[in-house]
């Protein structure tokens, strides 16, 4: 696990490393401490993947709070990790609320981040950044929603500033290639208008869906952006970065005025590419 992070004071760690065994993914090495905690694995279909719910029993991040996640999925294993319910981030007068993640995957290694929307509520601000560094053989899925929180007065987009950047490199000979840096920032007192033309184009909330495999090709793009134009959202689909040790990006970044809507596109694509690389069974997770 990382230790490069240990000197900072975070207000809650999870630390977890995932291995192939007999078939199984298991947690091999596991810490939490603070304000995050991981519910007991499931599993949720026969193909092995190991399932995690990580918590905040704090209920919201808050100012200057400061969460560390530190992920490291082994040879052959595969991690699906999401959240118990959303995370609100509220009033941050001491600084920013920020989160840090770094995920490790090893050669054959799967791992599918999907949680809950995030909910930046009024005079709130929050900064995440998430490294991933990945083998060529490895699959990454990670998701995100954004949703604005509403102010006392029936508003919403009262936060003060939502900026969140993940960096993808891939593992190879000659050292690590950034294969995609995925940036979004909000400052809705600067914008004025959010939800205008050109920014929002009136809509209320946002998605970012990154896929990083070597196994994307032409004809799963093509069927990935016909899932995109016939969805209840405004998105669009991009082939991200530049192609690393031979594994492919893809950014599908969405609009809509619901979060179901973009949770539904998300896990539409999500059960595509488990359906076509693993044969793997649709998404289920059992929250309700």
């Amino acid at each position: 696990m990382a230790t490069e992070h240990e000197t900072h004071n975070w207000a809650g760690v999870l630390k977890l490393g995932v291995t192939e065994r007999n078939g199984r993914s298991v947690a091999t090495s596991q810490y939490h401490e603070g304000a995050l905690r991981i519910l007991r694995p499931h599993y949720l279909d026969a193909s092995g993947q190991v399932t995690y719910t990580a918590i905040n029993p704090g209920g919201a991040y808050f100012g200057a709070d400061r969460y560390l996640l530190d992920l490291k999925v082994e040879q052959g294993a595969s991690l699906l990790l999401t959240t118990q319910s959303a995370t609100k981030v509220y009033k941050t007068p001491q600084g920013p609320a920020y989160q840090e993640m770094t995920v490790d995957l090893g050669p054959g290694a799967v791992f599918e981040y999907v949680p809950d929307q995030l909910i930046v509520y009024r005079e709130g601000a929050y900064k995440q950044r998430t490294l991933v560094t990945m083998d060529p053989t490895a699959s990454l899925v990670m998701s995100e929603i954004i949703t604005p929180g509403w102010a006392p007065d029936g508003s919403s987009f009262k936060y003060q500033e939502l900026r969140m950047r993940t960096e993808i490199r891939v593992t190879g000979e000659g050292g690590d290639k950034r294969l995609a840096v995925d940036q979004l920032r909000l400052k809705p007192s600067e914008l004025g208008d959010i939800r205008g033309v050109g920014l929002m184009e009136g809509h209320s909330h946002t998605g970012q869906l990154l896929l990083a495999d070597a196994l994307i090709d032409d004809a799963l793009y093509d069927e990935l952006a016909a899932m995109v134009e016939g969805s209840n959202t405004l998105s669009g689909i991009t082939r991200a970065g530049r192609d690393a040790h031979g594994v492919h990006c893809v950014a599908v970044r969405s609009l809509a005025n619901s979060t179901a809507d973009i949770a539904q596109l998300h896990q539409d694509i999500i059960n595509l590419t488990r359906k076509t690389w693993r044969y793997q069974a649709k998404l289920d997770l059992r929250k309700h």
